[in-house]
């Protein structure tokens, strides 16, 4: 079985916020004085389990858990553990994760044990002075334990950077070299026009395709047919043996081969990070609609799925989503 939407792609990728909360406050993701949402809004990890359930029924066969940070979900690996053990009878391949990597020294191993086997770490900086700031008070060195944990572990990771301006725009070779000596593939990101945070979207933007320009200079790059099923894509140089990724939704549009939905930590299914519509299926779970009213939302839902997103940033019409990044996911 598939799911197919009415632009006849192939959606078998779900992405799932499984909380709103953080130990960080990255000043691009969310506000300082952050109001979190109640427990009673955010699904159950029986409610994830659930709706995992029926979209690979329809024929999902990656998911990837975000956040927020997933890691400071209680009895995440629990939900971990059942997923893993669905890859053995269902259309499910992998299971994978979006973290900033300040608990992955703790739960590395066990993680591994899972079934999980790629973990993306976001990190914008490797200067500790200037994690603490983007952050707001975190610990880079936390991250680089973690790190270097999962690598022991055998997990392979790789690094998402979103480029900010007047922050981290000097410090992309710096990066690369970083992760090409750790061999580890790195992808650049461009600032979303999510919610406003402190500091305007506007003045955080850098064009992705004038980065590569730049880069390119030195690199020399070479398009790779590379794919992990999302967004980006990969180059390779011949002075570097990892991959350096470019997610450009705002320069360099990537909806044609969209293949993903994302549940937020409150259920809701938005079919597009760049729009505002969507189903809830948390109200549909609670009111106790059995699985087969569940999987008629879900095709619902994809019957609606846009053909673009509408992100537009640094414009005279500028239109931003009505959510923090870490209530969807990243």
């Amino acid at each position: 079985m598939e799911l197919i939407d009415q632009y006849l792609r192939k959606v078998n990728y779900l992405r799932v916020s499984i909380t709103d909360r953080c130990d960080l406050r990255c000043v691009y993701c969310m506000k300082e004085k952050m109001q979190f949402l109640p427990r009673k809004d955010i699904l159950t990890l029986e409610e994830i389990e659930r709706i995992c359930d029926n979209f690979i029924d329809l024929g999902v066969e990656k998911i990837r858990l975000t956040g927020g940070e997933p890691l400071v979900r209680r009895d995440i690996l629990k939900l971990i553990e059942k997923l893993n053990n669905k890859k053995n009878f269902t259309n499910l391949k992998e299971i994978t994760l979006t973290t900033n990597g300040t608990l992955l020294k703790k739960y590395a191993k066990e993680l591994k044990l899972n079934g999980v086997d790629r973990i993306n770490v976001s990190l914008d900086t490797i200067n500790s002075e200037k994690y603490n700031i983007i952050t707001r008070f975190g610990n880079i060195e936390k991250v680089f334990d973690g790190i270097n944990e999962a690598l022991d572990a055998d997990i392979k990771i790789k690094i998402n950077t979103v480029v900010i301006k007047d922050f981290n725009e000097n410090e992309i070779e710096d990066l690369i070299e970083w992760t090409d000596n750790k061999k580890i593939d790195l992808t650049f990101i461009e600032v979303m026009p999510m919610e406003e945070t402190d500091i305007s979207r506007e003045y955080q933007f850098v064009s992705l395709s004038e980065t590569f320009e730049k880069l390119n200079k030195k690199y020399n790059f070479l398009i790779s047919n590379h794919n992990t099923g999302g967004p980006a894509r990969y180059y390779t140089s011949n002075l570097l043996s990892t991959k350096i990724g470019f997610i450009s939704p705002l320069t360099n549009n990537f909806c044609a081969t969209c293949n993903r939905v994302r549940i937020s930590s409150t259920g809701k299914l938005f079919m597009c990070l760049g729009q505002n519509d969507y189903v809830d299926f948390r109200e549909i779970m609670r009111k106790d609609f059995s699985d087969d009213y569940i999987k008629e939302k879900i095709r619902f839902a994809l019957n609606i799925k846009p053909k673009n997103h509408d992100f537009m940033i640094g414009t005279k019409i500028n239109k931003y989503m009505k959510r923090h990044m870490n209530v969807t996911g990243g």
